[in-house]
């Protein structure tokens, strides 16, 4: 049975504001920005674009679903009763392998997009994941 579990907000935002940064580095050219804008056919153009029609809306719905991801990976973490910053790592990585790579797996098979796209894509929810375990399972 599930227990009720008490939601520090704080923690849950200061989990989704990290895992958002590591979205931020990780698409930038820092890591692998250059490398997803070519697999993902999207040129410094089309970015310019974007921005002029409201990246910005964008960027906060991208954001509010990072929330409500640590929100909900909160009560798992709680429920699995990780309580140390390994458990909360763990308790992110099985779930992204369950539920993220799983699903996200249907960009290459049906989508046709190139499994490096795949590994990046994935690989950012993954390392996001991992911290917010973290700091959720610490951060009671």
């Amino acid at each position: 049975m599930l227990q009720i579990v008490t939601v520090n907000y704080w923690a849950v935002l200061v989990a989704a504001i990290v895992s958002f940064v590591i979205g931020w580095v990780w698409h930038s050219p820092i890591l692998f920005g250059k490398m997803w804008m070519k697999l993902s056919n999207i040129d410094q153009k089309k970015i310019n674009e974007q921005k002029k029609k409201g990246m910005g809306s964008a960027i906060f719905f991208q954001f509010v679903a990072t929330l409500l991801m640590a929100y909900v990976l909160k009560y798992v973490v709680a429920n699995a009763g990780a309580s140390t910053a390994l458990d909360g790592a763990l308790t992110g990585i099985w779930l992204w392998l369950g539920f993220v790579a799983t699903t996200m797996i249907g960009m290459v098979l049906w989508e046709g997009k190139p499994f490096k796209l795949y590994l990046i894509n994935a690989g950012r929810v993954l390392a996001g994941m991992i911290a917010m375990g973290a700091i959720l399972a610490v951060w009671a």
